[in-house]
């Protein structure tokens, strides 16, 4: 019996979806100002390249920013919902506790029947629901996923700590993977270490009707860039290897977008050109999830990233889980 040939993982659309209020690091230092907290729109950038990012207005979810961006990735690819037969969503915020925020944006998106489910690796969501998403299409157990990274931050910052609050922002972006005959996706990497999870948490949970902990977000600022810087390098060195590549190799790095200070030191690692590293954090602040999905589809519809073109997605965030791909466009 002849064997089954390796089913290819291609992207077929991009979408993202963003809220419409659009708050500058001058009016975020206003507001922390009235309450008698202290920065500037010079502190924040130095810091971290941010110029500004979006805020849901109450009543937003992600499950209405999810169900946008994939609409507009759908379109992109040249389908409607009923083509798709598998739905993971990558969020830290969901709607509510149960069911998933996938199921909801598979009623919104007028389906039943598929899979959907939530991944919840943080800001390395996106690529861990890249990979899934992947293995089920390989495995024959779909032909067309919608995976979704999708987040409302802002409903879980602390506006009395201007380490953290000034970093996040609220979005989402969209992929449609579908098998094919050439190949797409390269290769992928997933980690976690379950030794770091305190140094990025929102360690509130709820019981009883009530909340226990805090549900706010926590992040140890310096612990998290230096193990970020590492383990970025590492993944990178990884997925090229796994599919017989070189840096020279990648045309675009697309990371996470939380830093500019670490995105651009991953590219140096790489040796990189500057100019092959996409970046949106100095619009968007940190989404989280949302934050490579979104990129990549900015820098598709800006032009940057053409058909042809090799990418390396990858992301880190509390858990603490970092991973990568490799594909391509």
């Amino acid at each position: 019996m002849t064997p089954t040939p390796p089913r290819h993982v291609r992207i077929a659309g991009t979408g993202s979806a963003l809220p419409p209020e659009r708050v500058t690091n001058h009016e975020l230092a206003a507001r922390l100002a009235a309450q008698g907290i202290e920065t500037s729109h010079e502190w924040i950038v130095e810091r971290t390249g941010i110029h500004a990012r979006h805020f849901a207005a109450p009543g937003v979810t992600s499950s209405d920013l999810g169900t946008e961006a994939a609409l507009a990735a759908l379109d992109a690819a040249g389908l409607k919902p009923e083509d798709i037969d598998l739905i993971i969503v990558a969020t830290s915020t969901p709607d509510m506790v149960f069911p998933s925020t996938a199921s909801i944006i598979q009623n919104k998106l007028g389906l039943a029947g598929c899979p959907a489910f939530d991944v919840q690796a943080v800001c390395s969501g996106f690529v861990y629901a890249m990979g899934v998403a992947t293995a089920m299409l390989r495995d024959g157990a779909a032909r067309r996923a919608l995976v979704i990274g999708a987040e409302v931050f802002s409903r879980i910052l602390d506006f009395s700590d201007r380490t953290t609050c000034v970093l996040f922002g609220d979005g989402a972006g969209a992929v449609v993977l579908e098998t094919a005959e050439v190949p797409g996706i390269l290769a992928y990497r997933l980690h976690a270490d379950g030794n770091y999870r305190d140094i990025l948490c929102t360690p509130g949970t709820v019981a009883g009707g009530q909340v226990l902990g805090s549900p706010m977000l926590r992040m140890d600022g310096q612990a998290v860039f230096k193990l970020a810087v590492k383990v970025l390098g590492d993944v990178a060195d990884e997925v090229l290897e796994a599919a017989g590549k070189e840096a020279a190799d990648i045309d675009w790095l697309i990371p996470h977008q939380a830093n500019v200070r670490i995105m651009r030191g991953t590219a140096r690692k790489l040796k990189l050109a500057p100019e092959r590293l996409v970046e949106t954090v100095h619009e968007h602040g940190n989404t989280s999830a949302a934050s490579i999905g979104l990129a990549l589809d900015v820098a598709v519809r800006g032009g940057q990233v053409q058909r042809g073109d090799t990418l390396l997605l990858e992301g880190v965030g509390g858990g603490f889980t970092w991973g990568a791909v490799l594909l391509d466009y």
